[in-house]
């Protein structure tokens, strides 16, 4: 009776927790289609994960991102969305921006070369864990210089970053995609700016979310 209490007990928690806008949750679907969007990367089919590093759910779902990201179709590129529901979760986009200023994500909207150097010092995935796991509290950009530094980075490079034009203009970018796609919870995935899946869309699902990706990407290729 535990053991099926405790497997209820998880569904029920994953189904709750995830967070999904209203036009998501009454789709029968395991995608939505919404207003064709443009692209930042014309000659790729563009896949937007929408996240929050606040986002436990987000935090799952990274690992099983960076896996399928390895093996994605070459007309693809990965870009990663920080959002900021209020005010006080901007300084978090600041955070992802800065570290992929500094070279320390292995996003693949860099050469490949580049990518696979990054991804020995992929700092994105810590990020998370320092605040799930570790229960730390990067909200302010003091605690994130703190925590930069201990992980290596200069302090006056990670600063200059943090309040650089460049990381200003990437979260003015990812607001505006934010309300163009009309994110109101995350995890999500954006597909060739026609589709929109998520883990809640795919059953509360982390894997069918992924999946979906694959059936996805072949709809976007279409004109």
């Amino acid at each position: 009776m535990n053991a099926l209490f405790s497997r209820i007990f998880l569904v029920t928690a994953l189904a709750a927790g995830f967070v999904a806008p209203a036009a998501q949750a009454q789709s029968d679907q395991a995608y939505i289609t919404i207003a064709p969007q443009p692209s930042d990367t014309p000659d790729k089919i563009e896949v937007l994960e929408f996240f929050a590093y606040t986002c436990p759910h987000c935090a799952t779902l990274e690992s099983l991102m960076h896996t399928w990201e390895q093996k994605a179709p070459q007309d693809v590129v990965v870009k990663r969305v920080p959002i900021a529901f209020n005010a006080s979760m901007e300084p978090l986009q600041r955070l992802y921006y800065t570290l992929e200023a500094l070279n320390l994500t292995a996003s693949t909207n860099r050469p490949a070369s580049l990518a696979a150097l990054n991804r020995a010092n992929d700092l994105h995935p810590k990020v998370f864990a320092a605040i799930h796991e570790e229960r730390q509290s990067l909200f302010t950009k003091s605690a994130m210089t703190d925590w930069a530094v201990k992980q290596g980075i200069d302090k006056a490079q990670f600063e200059k970053a943090f309040d650089s034009f460049s990381v200003n203009s990437q979260v003015q970018r990812a607001n505006q995609l934010t309300t163009a796609y009309r994110i109101e919870g995350t995890p999500a995935l954006a597909v060739g700016g026609k589709f929109v899946t998520s883990p809640v869309l795919a059953g509360n699902s982390y894997a069918g979310a992924i999946e979906q990706l694959d059936k996805l990407i072949p709809l976007a290729r279409q004109k």
